[in-house]
């Protein structure tokens, strides 16, 4: 049961981005911005805890005239907009970054070096920009990675082949790398690709919403998160006040404070801002 007292106390509502606040056709729903610019009148500050890029994001930031840090690359960077400063950067080590190169050509796997600004690849990794499933990134091609490595913030690596790109994770694990956030799976929308993902450890949307409310001098009670997907589950083990859309899974659901009746595409989100606005009211 939802007790109106803690709707009430909310300060800050930070919301995932794809299969939450957008429908799968990337917008943004009319009723969301219609009471998003509504609460901003009674103070309440609005961000983005998301696995995109920075630049990636901006856009949605200037649509609902968001001016608190945003939270991307799950936690690896805490960014204002517009005056771009920068609140909390975690860097993948520059050792770590070569080691995961030299893999990626004595295995054959295409590789990418993400930054806040776009996502660097290489003419031997030309095909990046059409299996790597990051959204509205920007994508670059370089000549060389060597002046790219001190500023890393995730290594992608994308390939065909399941064997190697499993090798590649495990040594890029414990105990043959140390400090690393390691992540491997099959991609959902590109038939056959697997990925791997290495950040520096510590990088979470979690830990980056603690960071976000520490910078805001805020608590967790006075938060709202709002996911839908696996990557969203470290928000949901936070003391903020949790909702899960319909089209949530159901590990987000089962660690929900609320879920709502519509999905992403029928702007879900807007049923939870409705109830926090009414609140606001009273």
């Amino acid at each position: 049961m939802i007790i109106e007292s803690d709707l009430s106390k909310i300060k800050v509502i930070v919301f995932d981005l794809d299969g939450t606040l957008l429908a799968n056709d990337g917008t943004i729903g009319e009723e969301s911005k219609r009471l998003i610019k509504e609460l901003h009148k009674y103070k309440i500050q609005f961000s983005f805890a998301t696995g995109r890029l920075h630049s990636a994001i901006i856009n949605f930031a200037s649509i609902l005239q968001i001016s608190t840090p945003l939270i991307s690359l799950d936690g690896c960077l805490i960014k204002s907009y517009p005056d771009g400063k920068r609140i909390f950067e975690s860097f993948v080590q520059e050792k770590y970054v070569r080691k995961a190169i030299k893999y990626a050509e004595k295995f054959l796997a295409n590789i990418a070096l993400c930054h806040d600004d776009a996502i660097f690849f290489t003419e031997q990794n030309s095909v990046v920009p059409w299996i790597m499933d990051k959204f509205g990134a920007k994508y670059e091609e370089v000549h060389s990675f060597d002046d790219l490595c001190k500023n890393t913030l995730e290594v992608v690596l994308a390939g065909d082949n399941r064997d190697s790109i499993k090798y590649i994770w495990e040594r890029m694990n414990f105990p043959y790398s140390m400090g690393l956030n390691t992540s491997y799976f099959k991609s959902h929308t590109k038939e056959g690709i697997y990925y791997l993902e290495i950040r520096r450890k510590g990088s979470s949307k979690g830990r980056g919403l603690q960071r976000l409310l520490k910078y805001l001098k805020m608590n967790q009670k006075e938060a709202a998160v709002i996911g839908d997907w696996y990557n969203d589950l470290p928000l949901f083990q936070t003391d903020a006040f949790k909702v899960a859309l319909a089209n949530a899974v159901p590990e987000i659901k089962r660690m929900a404070d609320l879920v709502t009746i519509r999905n992403n595409n029928e702007d879900g989100v807007a049923e939870f801002l409705e109830m926090v606005l009414k609140s606001k009211q009273r």
